[in-house]
């Protein structure tokens, strides 16, 4: 175990290195800078770029990036003075958090109810109701399914607001239009390993010998069926909780999602680069999370891993 957190700790800071170093240069390669929607004249945009270390070769700002990272500085905003990206970050993650876990909870508890009864149901009319939701939240894109969502019950029914985040009430819709998705895949994904689960031996040993059903799918079935979604929760969960950018701009709330989308805008170097960074950190938590979880739940990859 320690020798594979150990090579997953390695493996996530070559990737970590990887990111930054696109992300800065890709940002520089883009035409026009920072202050380009601006009128200013020659003397104030000097000072500007010099405050900001525009002025010295990219190469140098690149060490300079590196360095302050290195101290878990990702700079100031060149778009919202007197802010730091950390405070920004700080401030609008937990809209966006809260959004992403109420989803990522709604999406396990459909996807895995709704794949179970149409793994054991197979072939019969549940499962084939089941994969017909499943496909259309597979089809519908979210800024389509947030949009009825508004049109249905805020516009026509008036039970939720159109936008803004004032009350719990107002998650509702953001949280419904993002964990649809997910939810959708979640059961594709249990169905298919309760299917194969179902047809070994040990299961129909159980099911001759007069055991419970039910007992037999949750106590044995289910666990075995389990790892695949568990695998796929982890870049799920990064993605839920550091913000939808789609569903945050339909329903107008001030996460994550807003400042990255005008920030790339905006030519914002440090707010773009920061959020990037940010989303590939909890993205390989995450994933690093998961994987263990997975790993340590199936014997199998640890006599693979010892060998």
């Amino acid at each position: 175990m320690l020798v594979y957190i150990l090579k997953r700790a390695g493996f996530n800071l070559g990737v970590m290195l990887v990111v930054v170093t696109l992300t800065f240069f890709l940002m520089h390669l883009l035409p026009g800078d920072p202050f380009m929607s601006q009128r200013l004249n020659p003397e104030i945009k000097a000072n500007l770029y010099a405050k900001h270390g525009l002025d010295q070769p990219v190469a140098r700002q690149y060490l300079d990036y590196l360095s302050a990272l290195a101290r878990f500085d990702l700079g100031e905003s060149l778009k919202y003075p007197g802010r730091t990206v950390n405070e920004i970050i700080a401030e609008s993650f937990p809209v966006s958090a809260a959004v992403g876990i109420l989803a990522l909870v709604l999406a396990l508890v459909l996807g895995v109810t709704l794949g179970v009864l149409a793994g054991v149901w197979q072939s019969r009319w549940p499962d084939r109701l089941i994969l017909a939701f499943s496909t259309l939240g597979l089809s519908i894109p979210n800024f389509a399914l947030g949009a009825g969502l508004v049109y249905l019950f805020a516009l026509k029914l008036k039970i939720f607001p159109v936008a803004m985040l004032e009350k719990p009430i107002d998650l509702v819709l953001p949280v419904l239009t993002l964990a649809a998705w997910p939810a959708a895949v979640i059961t594709r994904l249990i169905r298919t390993e309760m299917i194969e689960v179902l047809k070994r031996d040990y299961i129909i040993a159980a099911m001759v010998r007069g055991l419970d059903p039910a007992r037999v799918i949750l106590r044995h079935a289910l666990p075995n069926a389990l790892p695949a979604v568990i695998h796929y929760s982890g870049p799920l969960a990064a993605t839920l909780l550091t913000g939808s950018f789609i569903v945050e701009k339909i329903f107008a709330l001030p996460g994550l999602g807003q400042y990255y989308i005008t920030s790339i805008g905006n030519r914002d170097y440090n707010l773009v680069a920061g959020i990037t960074i940010f989303y590939t950190f909890v993205l390989l938590v995450a994933t690093f999370l998961t994987d263990l979880l997975a790993f340590s739940m199936n014997p199998q990859l640890r006599y693979r891993n010892g060998s």
